[in-house]
């Protein structure tokens, strides 16, 4: 998935990063991805860690991490997939809101495909609620489907507008691919939490810190996503069709760098790691004064290309790569 923010890139540079401060051996380690967005941190510590604690007060992002963090014994998922992919396609609410030819005319997916999450979203919450699948296929299915989905998107990357044409990849047709998690012997814990109440209920040993930087807020950018996960019928609001959603503190400048603060005095986890840039909200010299209020601080840089969407429409003239910052706090 195409994601703000993603660090699938720099997944490795974060494992190498934590090892080299608290040590090769992972085994005992309670490991927490606070804002844990697509999940990709999580799922890189979790085959290693005791445990993975996910949370995202986003829901999609609750039912991707439900699936691959939260998922840890393999089941049979072919047979579903198969049948999920030979639905006839039916004309539901995400056609009429959000596809070509729908009655909002939203090219959010083509018609064809706007049909199909239609029959296969219809489909799946009806066995969950006829008891023909349990919890962990119930989300497993809806991840395939949040992936799948984003995969024939009529976007430039995110939801907060759609293309006035039906460009090529958006015109081929929805494959529902599975969403493959790895097991592990070990349960893990998934929320979906504002991280500032999260936090005060939970401990361990590892927490990976990586809020929003900027004011871009994830609940309008992947509002989509909600949509097709909770398969609500509201009344969508304006030309993109936005329902309310839920608005971070870490994307206004004026609650940030207190949010923050209150985060990090909460947390009670003995390492902490945050990753921001260069171009957030709150400065590196922000960020160093309050983790140096609790403990022994250091920092790791990195550079980094730019999100996609920013990259191809040069917005600005602003440059191909940015500084990723990793903070990192031993608290003492």
């Amino acid at each position: 998935m195409n994601y703000i923010g993603s660090k699938n890139k720099l997944s490795s540079f974060i494992y190498k990063a934590v090892t080299e401060i608290t040590g090769n051996d992972l085994s005992h380690v309670t490991f927490c991805d606070l804002f844990a967005g697509t999940g990709i941190v999580g799922r890189t510590f979790k085959p290693f860690v005791k445990q993975v604690i996910s949370n995202d007060v986003e829901y999609y992002s609750y039912v991707l991490n439900r699936n691959y963090i939260g998922n840890n014994n393999i089941f049979e998922t072919e047979t579903f997939t198969e049948k999920l992919n030979a639905l006839k396609p039916i004309k539901g609410f995400i056609f009429e809101e959000y596809s070509e030819n729908g009655k909002a005319r939203r090219n959010y997916f083509s018609s064809e495909n706007g049909q199909r999450i239609d029959a296969i979203r219809t489909q799946i919450e009806t066995w969950k609620q006829t008891e023909k699948i349990n919890q962990n296929q119930y989300f497993f299915l809806l991840a395939s489907l949040l992936e799948s989905a984003d995969k024939v998107a009529n976007t430039a990357s995110v939801y907060g507008a759609f293309l006035k044409h039906i460009k090529a990849s958006a015109q081929k047709k929805l494959i529902l691919k599975p969403a493959i998690f790895t097991p592990t012997k070990n349960k893990h814990l998934v929320f979906q939490q504002d991280a500032n109440e999260l936090i005060k209920t939970i401990k361990g040993d590892v927490l990976y810190i990586d809020p929003p930087y900027n004011a871009r807020q994830y609940g309008a950018n992947y509002h989509l996503l909600n949509t097709i996960a909770k398969y609500n019928i509201f009344v969508p609001k304006g030309k993109t069709g936005l329902p309310d959603y839920y608005k971070s503190n870490y994307c206004k400048k004026g609650e940030v760098e207190k949010s923050f603060y209150n985060l990090i005095e909460s947390a009670q986890f003995q390492y902490i790691f945050l990753s921001y840039n260069n171009e957030g909200l709150m400065t590196k010299e922000t960020v160093k004064k309050i983790m140096n209020t609790f403990g022994n601080y250091q920092l790791k840089t990195i550079k980094y290309q730019r999100f996609k969407a920013d990259k191809t429409q040069n917005r600005n003239h602003k440059a191909a790569h940015t500084t990723e910052y990793l903070h990192i706090l031993q608290k003492t």
